[in-house]
């Protein structure tokens, strides 16, 4: 947001500051992902933009200074429909998320998917629970509901973030959430988000399936090891 990298809290943007990390004293996104993957050997970063998803213009200068380092991508930049996804493209964004908040409906969700492939991952944005943005043109549904019409659109990877638990350190609060998903869904990948607490939520994510967790607050804090993380990988 503005140019920094902030931290998250519960979703209230208005609240967000540029972060205070153990990792480094910088708030520019290069200082930090380059602190975050000598710190944890990181290859991607996932980026909300923050301005973007408000509506402003996707940040290309800071993607660009971020592939510079040798980092793959994920961006949030608040794509809508398809067509305004374009931008990412061109800028070689590896991985372009679609986020609830800001996505039109599932026919948005799958003309993206037939002209970007698996470059997309549908985010399921949701406060406390419920899912956020055009609930209408999702049939009103619960979070289940819009991930059954997000995977009937083309849907195989997918992230369930709580907005209300980001930067909280309360734990994700969507674990049973994730778990049925993926009962339900077996092969779509499943991306969990917001409020880790430390290694033993990421244990318990993973031995319900869940295949990746981002994470910020945690790492900033010196809550997780690089050992630990790499303990998880190993088991994958």
């Amino acid at each position: 947001m503005g140019g920094r990298v902030v931290r998250g809290i519960r979703g209230c943007r208005h609240k967000y500051r540029p972060i205070v990390s153990q990792l480094v004293p910088s708030a520019a996104p290069r200082d930090v992902a380059l602190a975050l993957r000598r710190a944890f050997g990181f290859e991607e970063i996932y980026v909300a933009d923050l301005d973007a998803i408000a509506g402003s213009s996707p940040a290309l200068a800071p993607y660009s200074s971020l592939h510079d380092l040798g980092l793959r991508l994920w961006v949030d930049a608040g794509p809508s429909d398809a067509a305004s996804a374009a931008i990412l493209e061109a800028a070689d964004v590896e991985q372009i998320v679609f986020g609830l908040e800001t996505l039109r409906g599932p026919a948005e969700l799958a003309r993206a998917y037939e002209r970007y492939g698996p470059r997309v991952i549908f985010s399921l944005d949701l406060r406390d629970g419920e899912p956020l943005g055009a609930r209408s043109t999702w049939q009103h549904g619960d979070a289940e509901s819009v991930v059954d019409q997000a995977v009937a659109a083309g849907a195989r990877c997918l992230i369930v973030l709580d907005l209300a638990r980001v930067g909280a350190g309360e734990g994700v609060g969507t674990e049973e959430l994730c778990q049925r998903i993926v009962r339900s869904h077996p092969s779509v990948e499943v991306i969990a988000g917001g409020g880790v607490r430390g290694i033993e939520d990421l244990r318990l994510l993973q031995s319900i399936g869940v295949g990746g967790v981002l994470l910020a607050s945690v790492l900033h804090d010196g809550c997780v090891r690089r050992e630990e993380l790499g303990e998880l990988a190993g088991r994958r």
